[in-house]
Parts: structure tokens; sequence; C-alpha cells
């Protein structure tokens, strides 16, 4: 015996994620439970509609009778559930991050505090116990960069929720990204449509292989797919409100003049999405933040009765 201590064995100094006892009771107690995404109050809507509309979500989810879980980075914490002081918090920190999940890690070490994007927040979600998580648009693979496809798409193939969305974000190449989900496995079904959502326009004129109709059909759908071990999340796409939404001609200008914008000025990365969608709210004169509002409030509701179908 060599007479050589032992090496301590590494300690996990932020174990997590930290669960709010809201949602750890409603977790408890088996009644439904929706996760937020919070990037969208980061890096997705302007002060102050970031927390106005935050907050409006909450309350949809609530009164739907489902319990909100906003996910986020609060000082080096994963949070699932934010407290009102946190969540306003998060809404006005200037230095907020956009954290996936590659900087989740880094980003806790750091202390910092960020919004979590799709593939961060279905992380955490899972590993608290969730399964049903609502955003506004998912990533995908973005015009005339085939190599740059967005790290939602892979989680969405590794964590089995459900995620209830409005299709992918217009500004991205919407027929590879549909490529790229079913190269992954990953169903992607039309909620109450039979066509891809583009996020804040109601139709990509993309088919879909698959429409639900019903909280209790996609719930029925998400426990037949566990069933057989199947991975993949359950992709619930749902259309922008017609009142709400942009028509496709003037969007798919605007982002068009937008991406060229993004090419000249050489803007990249995880900066090239918010980037884009500040162009698109720019040229529609605010339309499309508003819409955006609308789809995201949409999908709150459809969430959370989706949510308590799946918990009865």
């Amino acid at each position: 015996m060599s007479g050589r201590a032992a090496p301590d064995a590494p300690r996990q100094t932020r174990p997590g994620p930290h669960v709010a006892p809201a949602v750890a009771r409603a977790l408890g107690e088996g009644r439904p439970v929706v996760a937020l995404e919070s990037a969208l109050i980061t890096h997705g809507l302007p002060a102050p509609d970031n927390l106005r509309v935050a907050e409006r979500l909450e309350a949809t989810v609530r009164a739907a009778g489902a319990e909100p879980a906003t996910v986020a980075l609060i000082d080096g914490t994963a949070r699932v559930g934010l407290e009102p002081a946190e969540l306003a918090r998060l809404a006005g920190a200037p230095d907020a991050a956009k954290v996936g999940p590659r900087d989740l890690a880094a980003a806790l070490v750091a202390g910092r505090s960020g919004g979590t994007t799709v593939a961060a927040t279905a992380h955490l979600a899972h590993r608290a116990g969730l399964r049903v998580l609502c955003t506004g648009g998912i990533g995908g693979v973005h015009r005339g960069r085939a190599e740059d496809v967005s790290a939602d798409l892979p989680a969405l193939a590794s964590l089995p929720l459900i995620v209830v969305c409005a299709g992918a974000k217009i500004v991205l190449d919407l027929s590879r990204t549909l490529e790229v989900l079913e190269t992954l496995g990953v169903p992607v079904v039309g909620y109450g449509t039979d066509t891809f959502p583009a996020f804040t326009v109601a139709s990509s004129g993309l088919p879909l292989p698959a429409r639900l109709d019903s909280p209790d059909q996609v719930a029925r759908t998400a426990r037949a797919q566990w069933a057989l071990g199947l991975p993949q999340a359950l992709l619930v796409c749902a259309p922008v409100p017609p009142a709400a939404g942009l028509p496709e001609d003037e969007a798919q200008r605007a982002v068009a003049s937008a991406v060229a914008q993004a090419d000249a000025r050489g803007i990249r990365g995880s900066a090239l999405t918010p980037f884009l969608l500040a162009e698109l709210a720019r040229t529609s004169a605010g339309r499309s933040l508003a819409a955006n509002e609308a789809l995201l409030v949409n999908n709150a509701g459809i969430a959370a009765r989706i949510a308590r179908a799946l918990s009865r």
C-alpha cells in the first residue's frame, strides 16, 4: 500500500435544478404542471413587454387549471419555477445570458442569471419530472447555413416531453428544419392544422404527417409513444390565432431583408435569431411582436389543457 491519500471525489457544488415550492407541491399531488421557457423573456421580447407577457403566460396556465413553472438561471442556480420577484429581476437584467445546453454548466459555476432556450428548458424540466413544455417557436436550420442547426432539434430527439409551439421561427429554413426533425425521429403533429405553422405566420404551406384536435388526443398519443420506449419529444404545433398572424408574403420579404443585413454585418451564432426577430418587429411596425404575444398566450392555454388531460 503506497501511503498516498486517495484524491477527493469531485463535488457537485450546485445540485439542480431547484424546484419552486408551488411546483414541487403540484408534482407531489399529481396536479398538471407546464414548463415555460425564459429566453423569450431575456432575448425574445423588449422591456417592459417581456415581463408583462411572462406574467400573462403564467396567469394563462393557472386559469386553465395547471401550475406554471418558468425555467431560468438565477445567480448560478437552475430554477424550475420562479417567484414573482425573480421573474421581474430576470426581465430587467440587462446582462442576462442566453443559456443553451452547452452553456448551462459554465453559467452555473460563474453564478450567472439567464434565460434558458427551448433545449436547456427541456433538459431542466425533464430532470425535475415535468412532462409538458410551452414555447413560442422552436429553433431549427438557418437559411443559407445548413450547418447551423439549433440545439433545440437534438434536444427534441432525446427528451420525452410534450412540447407545444407555433412551429419553427419564420426566419429559419422551415423545409430543412422539418427534414432534420424527421431524420431525428421527432413526431411533429399539427394541433388543429394540417400544415407546419411558421411562428407569426399561421402556415408555411408545408404538410405535416399527423393532426390532433384535442388535448385528450395529444395525451393519448404521448402515452403511446412513451409506452413504446421512444425517447423523442412529441412536438405539438399550433398556429398563431388568425386575427393576429402576419401575411406570409409580407413576412417573407421582411425576413429576406433581415437575413441579407445579418450576412452583411457578419452576425452569426446565438446572436442571429434575436437580430432577425428584432428586424422583423421593426419592419412590421411592431405587429410581429403582437403576433408573438398572441401565439404565446394561445400555446400556454393549449399546453395547460394538455397537461390536465395527461394528469387524468
